[in-house]
């Protein structure tokens, strides 16, 4: 059962009663916790599905950024929907035999509790793994060590990660990685006119390894779902950051194990040019405002889950394989090539 805290906020309360609600369902755990001025905030970690260590899975991560509030809420509906479908459902219970769903919607508690990006110690945990990029990034944006009083600070050179970074990559690499197919979605907010699925990598223009894999798994998701909306690309293209957590994360997947983690970037420039008054609130630059829009918000990526949830439960139809590999690898180059006037390698 979840255990009890000194403070808490609406979407933390909302976590411990889906919590204690589906405890019948979910495997719990306190995976870290986190304070600030005096107040203890636990970082849940909640599975649900297969317990075989060699099932495919799915982890669902939000709420990095503690101002990104509409990634957490977006996986919290989708536990609560998830709930009720176990009362009816065949289908996901046939489903969830053979694959593991791996909740982590609330990663910086303290940092939402106070409204702020950063975790108490003022790091990104977005910015915080060791390795630097191999080429130009965005000042400030893209990582920097200056001090904990600029955004986007990714911690002191050579001290460890911090407990947050530490504590969800620990989850990877002990819940995910081990697989022979994991999958990841990480859910942000506040980049653009749209909504993008962003994959390795961040620190480079280089081609991920599983780029064919990646191509396979966009082309079945737009043949199924062809009015999606999403930019689905490689991070790089936008730009390069130093300290990715899924770059570091993803680097560790151990052969022949296929890993493919994502970040759901919601854009909310869009949510900001229909309702601009929004632009005077922090919470409104990466948060809609309006209850329809956010109602919009937490029906519109069902979709994307379930798509994952089936590819997860059938890989053996979908991955590819021997020659047809390379000649997916060759297709999704020539379609995921850098962009013009970017570097290659």
């Amino acid at each position: 059962m979840p255990l009890p805290a000194s403070d808490s906020f609406a979407e933390l309360d909302l976590l411990r009663a889906l919590l204690e609600v589906g405890a019948a369902h979910f495997d719990i755990e306190v995976v870290c916790e986190a304070s600030s001025h005096g107040r203890r905030f636990p970082v849940y970690l909640a599975g649900i599905g297969s317990r075989d260590p060699h099932a495919p899975a799915i982890g669902l991560f939000g709420g990095i950024h503690g101002l990104e509030r509409i990634g957490t809420q977006l996986l919290l509906d989708y536990m609560r929907a998830l709930l009720k479908r176990l009362e009816w459902d065949e289908l996901l219970h046939l489903q969830l035999r053979k694959v593991r769903l791996l909740f982590m919607p609330i990663v910086n508690p303290a940092g939402m509790w106070a409204g702020r990006r950063a975790n108490p110690n003022g790091v990104d945990l977005m910015r915080n793994a060791p390795q630097d990029a191999e080429g130009r990034v965005p000042f400030l944006a893209g990582g920097q060590r200056i001090g904990p009083w600029l955004p986007w600070y990714r911690g002191r050179a050579g001290t460890p990660m911090e407990a947050e970074s530490t504590a969800l990559l620990r989850v990877v690499q002990a819940q995910l990685l081990t697989r022979p197919l994991s999958f990841a979605v990480d859910c942000h907010s506040g980049y653009g006119w749209r909504d993008s699925i962003w994959f390795p990598y961040a620190r480079t223009q280089a081609a991920m390894p599983h780029l064919p894999e990646m191509y396979v798994l966009k082309t079945l998701f737009e043949q199924a779902h062809p009015h999606h909306g999403y930019a689905f690309e490689p991070q790089s293209h936008q730009y390069l950051v130093h300290g990715d957590l899924w770059d570091y994360a993803y680097d560790r997947t151990p052969a022949p194990h296929i890993f493919l983690p994502m970040t759901l970037e919601l854009g909310s420039w869009l949510w900001i040019k229909k309702n601009p008054r929004q632009l005077f609130s922090r919470d409104g630059f990466f948060n809609p405002v309006k209850a329809h829009r956010t109602a919009r918000v937490l029906r519109r990526h069902v979709s994307l889950f379930d798509f994952l949830a089936r590819a997860a439960f059938a890989p053996a139809r979908w991955l590819p394989t021997g020659a047809a590999r390379q000649a997916i690898w060759r297709e999704a180059s020539e379609h995921w090539r850098a962009p013009a006037g970017r570097p290659t390698r």
